[in-house]
């Protein structure tokens, strides 16, 4: 139950901190759709995400009005697409328009899941479907993709890092005139989660039930004033303020999440209590680590501040709910993040940093842009580097990274709303090709033999 001082910490929170629900997210199972042809496949995934999902927004928007709390995203994410089009990998873009088809026609914001999960080896058909994802991407407008190349217990798929390095160049040159927007809606992972409410990379697990809601909070605002509270307390005060704050914005995500799976007939999933910033300024992350003390996001203290902020907000959302998952953390986007584009643009944040700021967060390189002349051997290496942090630290990484064609250092790409704008930011002119080229597996680490 909530008491009158935690019902009025709510209200302060949402009209003054910008707290709200980023998503609720509706996993759908689709491994019954799959039928004798390609055709009837895409026929029945569009019929049972309407059949299922066909509430998802009224009762989110019903749930926002109730209990005053605004629930930003209505979105859904399915059993990964490779698996439904395993039989016809070549009409794979068919089933990917009947899932766009689908997403508008319930009316939610994006849909996750045309994804394949690679990260041991790829077969002749998941090959064929990963590249699909160009032209999928390019002629859908709600489709969100990810690819797994990497996990703790398996290593590396060298060869599927390669092929994603290309696929990233081809769907930016795909979508040029939208600034290489279809990049924006791809993400490659090293132990992809299969409960995660978040795009890009949503899908719905083979472990999951028939429907499952998932729900995502935020509050970088609601973070951040509460440190501007305790401006000279020590780390440990601090620590235990950022605590109590993630248990409260937890407790609002739960009781979100309980209420919408019941109205919707459907299993009660996770809330994850990721704290993710939008181009806003107060809610942002790079504002609370500045505010922690660090006078631009970027310099030396950058990740310890980081990786304090992120275990104290997960030690907090698992005392508030026993049902976290996804990815929870904090993540940086760098577009999406009003703090982080102008230490950007100031020169204080490179990948350099960022790369070594996602050992300690989720999840990693996130909404880069980079020039578009940028090779697609060195979007592998960069793809290869953020594996290799997931797979020692038995984490989730990732990379969405966006060659701007074009456009090079000191321009912009300008996607809007909640996915803001990204300074092109450089890299590194030595060539990593023929690393790349020589393909396999790197091995995974020998601290992951637990059996």
């Amino acid at each position: 139950m909530f008491n009158t001082n935690e019902i009025l910490e709510t209200i302060n929170m949402i009209e003054k901190e910008h707290l709200d629900i980023r998503t609720v997210t509706m996993g759908i199972s689709l491994l019954s759709c799959v039928g004798g042809t390609a055709e009837t496949t895409a026929q029945n995934v569009y019929d049972i995400i309407c059949k299922r999902a066909e509430k998802i927004v009224k009762v989110a928007d019903e749930l926002s009005l109730e209990y005053g709390i605004p629930i930003v995203n209505k979105r859904i994410s399915v059993t990964p697409a490779s698996l439904i089009c395993a039989p016809f990998p070549q009409k794979s873009t068919l089933i990917g328009k009947a899932l766009d088809r689908a997403a508008k026609t319930v009316g939610v914001d994006f849909l996750g899941g045309y994804s394949a999960l690679v990260h041991k080896g790829m077969t002749s058909y998941e090959k064929t479907f990963i590249e699909s994802i160009p032209e999928t991407l390019a002629y859908t407008d709600k489709i969100c993709s990810s690819v797994n190349v990497g996990s703790s217990k398996s290593g590396i798929n060298m060869d599927a890092v390669a092929l994603m390095g290309q696929i990233i160049k081809s769907t930016a040159e795909a979508t040029k005139e939208r600034n290489g927007f279809g990049c924006a809606k791809l993400v490659v992972f090293c132990n992809a989660v299969e409960d995660n409410p978040f795009m890009a990379g949503a899908f719905h697990g083979v472990g999951e039930g028939e429907t499952v809601i998932n729900v995502g909070v935020s509050g970088p605002g609601v973070v951040q004033h509460a440190i501007e509270g305790i401006p000279d307390s020590d780390l440990s005060d601090l620590a235990e303020t950022i605590k109590r704050t993630a248990f409260k914005i937890t407790r609002a995500g739960q009781l979100i999440a309980r209420e919408a799976a019941r109205r919707l007939k459907a299993e009660f999933g996770i809330v994850d209590l990721s704290l993710a910033p939008t181009p806003a300024r107060g809610d942002s992350v790079a504002a609370i680590l500045e505010e922690m003390g660090l006078e631009r996001v970027g310099t030396h203290g950058t990740t310890a501040c980081l990786a304090m902020l992120n275990d104290a907000v997960k030690k907090g959302g698992v005392m508030a709910s026993s049902r976290v998952g996804g990815l929870s953390g904090a993540f940086i986007p760098v577009s999406e993040d009003i703090g982080m584009i102008e230490a950007a643009e100031r020169g204080s944040l490179c990948i350099d940093k960022l790369e070594a700021m996602t050992a300690v967060c989720s999840v990693g390189l996130d909404m880069i842009a980079v020039p578009g002349e940028t090779s697609a051997s060195t979007i592998s290496a960069i793809i290869a580097d953020e594996a290799a942090i997931g797979m020692i630290n038995n984490k989730t990484t990732a990379v969405r990274i966006i060659p701007a064609f074009g456009k090079n250092v000191g321009e912009e790409v300008n996607f809007g709303g909640l996915l803001g704008r990204a300074p092109i930011m450089p890299v590194h002119g030595e060539s990593a090709v023929k690393f790349i080229k020589r393909g396999g597996l790197i091995p995974a680490p020998i601290h992951s033999n637990k059996n």
